[in-house]
């Protein structure tokens, strides 16, 4: 079998089997070093491309790296739950420890509704101010102004693997408008090492509608961003803005047409943030 006839497809955090984030999903990445990955992750063409390597030990431990079509990332969500669930179709649902160069990430997946569900839990979340200088270049680059933002939601930068600028805008129609300079943003997060900025809009005090500009992974915008969600689980944690535990939920991908469903969940303490979602192979 070629490497690229390796990878199957699916989309994550889909909703009722629509819209959601395609991801490339390679089981056995056994002997493709990070060079290939990263020409099948291009040749895919998806925002992210994850290889699982069975390391021989505890029948649930794995390694994982993800790849965009232009970089390898550290930590990818929704590739992390597509994963998940295409080993469970085959081998059965359970529990997982996956090694990834953010750090460890325990998954569960279990048969719910006639489908496979996975559960994620990040790595533990860390929440920092951003400077007034990257603040003013990115809404530069967004083409937003400071007072289009919500006070009740100030911009940080969270991690929960990776770190993404957390920006919130004030009404849905800003968070609907999204036409940004690709290059002066993308350039801003190469240079910061953001790997997305997560736009959201708070409808309720437990639902969220997000988008993620993704110009470091060669596209545009990410339908569905489980390690920006986690992160943002963090966000709201660190911030006061939830009761833990809480579970929230975000809309994603609506505007572009991929309507995507997160459910974040977010305990108390300084433990790792937990994201919950399907995923269904691609035609």
């Amino acid at each position: 079998m070629s490497d690229i006839a390796r990878a199957l497809r699916y989309t994550a955090f889909d909703v009722d089997g629509e819209g959601g984030n395609p991801a490339g999903v390679v089981l056995d990445a056994q002997g493709l070093d990070a060079a290939r990955m990263q020409e099948i992750a291009a040749e895919i063409g998806f925002s992210e491309t994850a290889f699982l390597v069975d390391e021989g030990g505890a029948p649930e431990r794995f390694a994982i790296r993800y790849f965009s079509p232009l970089a390898e990332v550290a930590f990818c969500g929704h590739a992390t739950i597509a994963t998940a669930v295409a080993l469970a179709e085959r081998r059965g649902t359970g529990r997982l420890r996956l090694g990834t160069p953010a750090g460890e990430v325990g998954v569960e997946t279990r048969e719910a509704d006639g489908r496979v569900q996975a559960t994620l839990t990040s790595v533990p979340p860390t929440v920092r101010a951003v400077e007034e200088t990257d603040l003013a270049e990115a809404l530069d680059a967004l083409r937003w102004k400071a007072g289009e933002l919500d006070p009740g939601l100030p911009p940080r930068i969270a991690n929960a693997g990776n770190d993404h600028l957390v920006l919130a805008a004030s009404t849905r129609a800003r968070l609907a408008d999204l036409d940004y300079d690709t290059d002066a943003l993308g350039g801003l997060m190469a240079r910061r090492g953001w790997t997305t900025v997560h736009l959201v809009w708070r409808e309720s005090g437990t639902v969220f509608h997000a988008r993620d500009p993704f110009p470091p992974g060669g596209v545009v915008e990410d339908p569905a961003t489980g390690a920006a969600a986690a992160a943002f689980g963090g966000y709201l944690r660190s911030l006061g803005l939830v009761a833990p535990p809480a579970r929230i939920t975000i809309r994603q991908g609506e505007d572009m047409g991929r309507p995507s469903r997160l459910l974040v969940d977010v305990p108390a303490g300084d433990a790792g943030i937990s994201v919950s979602g399907t995923a269904a192979p691609m035609g």
